[in-house]
């Protein structure tokens, strides 16, 4: 079970008052009794003290109004994993740990149901088989067994049981017992649930309190340059990277020249276009742009130029070109390596003379703009297969600045999280968040679609989230469904090591993101085939994701350790969810339902 922090307490008085109830060793406990006990835990519970010493008090307050042998309340972290196990009436002499009385077979039944779990002998149910021994050596050869779940709003943070002795059939009132225990479980999961977040927003405050030591450690002249940035609205970013960017733009938009924004898609380019011209002295001045990839060459040229009356069918009265609207001000033509060798040189003539004319018309227009260029493809490659003007790419090639991809950048990848979902928050009127976990999960995924496929993904995922706190679970890629993972080479699950990232950030980076990395196909299939294999073959042996098929036995193993709930059996197997649902098909086997 992992590393569990383990606060075993013997049955002593907590508090001063009531010594006639503390001495009590009830089977039943009395109305009276009981409305005591939920009163000295909820006095336990609001008192300020560290989680770990809060349950360990409440087990023992509850060893002194319930008959029982041992009592214990576990909290489970991010992953489902215990964290704090907080128990009374574990004896000293006993060996080894509380926990081991409880199965894990048991736990996650309870979780995955929420559905108390009563057995009246644990000798005889079959849920304990494995952990009898260990019950019978510490509590007795006969003991019965109590268990609810603890849920903060809708979700299971633990459970709350007690183990008491056996003494024929029925001799307590369970009924009774369990009202007892769901109603210490919920007051101890909304606990948990304000620990938690105060735990979040302490390590927040010590971010912050860092990263301001770290500014103040600076030198004089370091910090004078730190807040000597201007400010840039709409750019989310911290790291290294995107700083440089942001004061390369600084000294950029001071002057005239020509700007290329290169990077891969996604990127921002178009923000950091806008950034130019909003710290530019034209930034009263009319901000225009243009995608050339997305209209043909002939529409193109009377988006630019504009055109006289009848210059073509459908040209009905003179228009301006976007030239004309962005005078004074600044032109952003976006993805201009995408143009047609033709257009290339009619664009050179505006880039050398600032003049040109509308179609159809005969009168020359002169224009004084700020040009801002983007493209994701290689233009070096491009002129050397004779696809792109030379001269043109050193008329526009004048500044050349490049974006960082996300995954050269990971530090910025929570803040743009953190963006996202309060822009969603505030344009859907939701409160969601995001939790350790699913921060994590986003900080490993490779983003090939950059700071686009960040917002897709955190928009989807806040869409579909059952709770108000996003956790790791709720991504596509933990349940194997990240379909931008079929584009890169990698795990195929979305999320995708140091590794990997590192070796295809070094290729995109001498590529200058021109190109995508073909689809990855699975290994397995391709050599069966390439052995002679029939169809049949593989895929009688290879799962859906060619993936070989994990067998009957282990399968049905790995399901009943997870209660057999499908997503959980999937992480002990190290399989995605979809695989664990196709092997199930396959070997026809029914999931069972609790």
């Amino acid at each position: 079970m992992g590393d569990v922090k383990d606060l075993s307490f013997k049955v002593e008085p907590a508090i001063a008052d009531g010594q006639d109830f503390y001495g009590a060793r009830i089977r039943a406990p009395s109305p009276d009794s009981a409305l005591l006990g939920i009163y000295e835990i909820s006095k336990i519970l609001t008192a300020p003290a560290r989680l770990e010493q809060t349950l360990a008090n409440v087990a023992s307050v509850m060893s002194c109004f319930l008959d029982m042998q041992l009592g214990m309340i576990v909290i489970l972290d991010q992953k489902g994993d215990p964290e704090i196990t907080a128990t009374s009436g574990w004896a000293e002499r006993n060996e080894g740990r509380p926990i081991d009385t409880l199965p894990a077979r048991v736990m996650d039944r309870i979780v995955a149901t929420t559905i108390p779990v009563v057995s009246e002998n644990v000798a005889s149910d079959p849920l304990f088989e494995g952990a009898v021994e260990t019950i019978t050596k510490t509590l007795g050869a006969k003991v019965s067994f109590i268990g609810v779940a603890i849920k903060s709003d809708s979700k299971v943070v633990g459970t709350l049981s007690i183990n008491r002795a056996y003494g024929g059939p029925n001799p307590y009132a369970f009924d009774g017992d369990l009202r007892l225990l769901t109603m210490i479980a919920n007051l101890v999961g909304q606990t948990v649930k304000l620990h938690r977040m105060l735990s979040a927003d302490r390590q927040r405050l010590l971010n912050e309190c860092s990263a301001l030591e770290k500014t103040l450690e600076l030198p004089a002249s370091r910090r004078r340059q730190t807040t000597a940035r201007p400010p840039v609205s709409g750019i989310v970013g911290e790291s290294p990277a995107i700083l440089e960017v942001l004061d390369t733009i600084g000294v950029v938009a001071k002057s005239n020249s020509t700007v290329l924004l290169r990077g891969e898609s996604g990127t921002g380019k178009e923000l950091f276009a806008r950034a130019v011209h909003d710290l530019s002295p034209r930034k009263n001045k009319p901000f225009i742009r243009l995608n050339c990839a997305a209209l043909p060459e002939s529409v193109l040229e009377s988006e630019l130029f504009g055109h006289e009356r009848g210059a073509f069918t459908g040209a009905i009265a003179q228009r301006a070109g976007r030239f004309e609207l962005a005078h004074g001000g600044t032109l952003l033509l976006d993805e201009i390596g995408e143009i047609s060798s033709a257009f290339q040189a009619k664009l050179l003539r505006v880039l050398q003379e600032g003049e040109f004319e509308r179609v159809g018309g005969s009168k020359t227009i002169k224009v004084n703009v700020r040009l801002i260029f983007a493209t994701n493809k290689n233009l070096e490659e491009a002129v050397a297969k004779g696809e792109f003007r030379a001269d043109l790419y050193y008329r526009i090639s004048v500044v050349p600045v490049f974006l960082p991809p996300l995954r050269e950048r990971p530090g910025d990848v929570s803040l743009l999280a953190h963006s996202f979902l309060d822009r969603f928050n505030a344009e859907n009127g939701r409160t969601s968040i995001f939790s350790e976990s699913a921060i994590a999960t986003l900080q490993r995924c490779y983003f090939p679609g950059n700071v686009r496929e960040l917002e897709n993904c955190v928009r989807r995922t806040a869409t579909l989230a059952h709770d108000e706190t996003i956790i790791d679970k709720d991504f596509a890629c933990a349940t194997g469904r990240c379909l931008s993972a079929l584009l890169w080479t990698g795990s195929g699950h979305g999320a995708y090591s140091n590794t990997d990232a590192g070796a295809s950030a070094e290729k995109a980076r001498e590529a200058l993101g021109s190109q995508q990395p073909p689809v990855a196909l699975p290994a397995a299939p391709i050599e069966a085939h390439e052995a002679g294999g029939s169809i049949s073959e593989r895929e009688d042996d290879y799962s859906a994701s060619g993936r070989r098929m994990i067998d009957r036995d282990k399968l049905i193993e790995g399901m009943e350790r997870a209660a057999w709930v499908q997503a959980k059996a999937a992480r002990i197997l190290g399989l995605s969810l979809r695989q664990v649902n196709y092997a199930l098909k396959k070997y026809n086997i029914e999931v069972k339902r609790f």
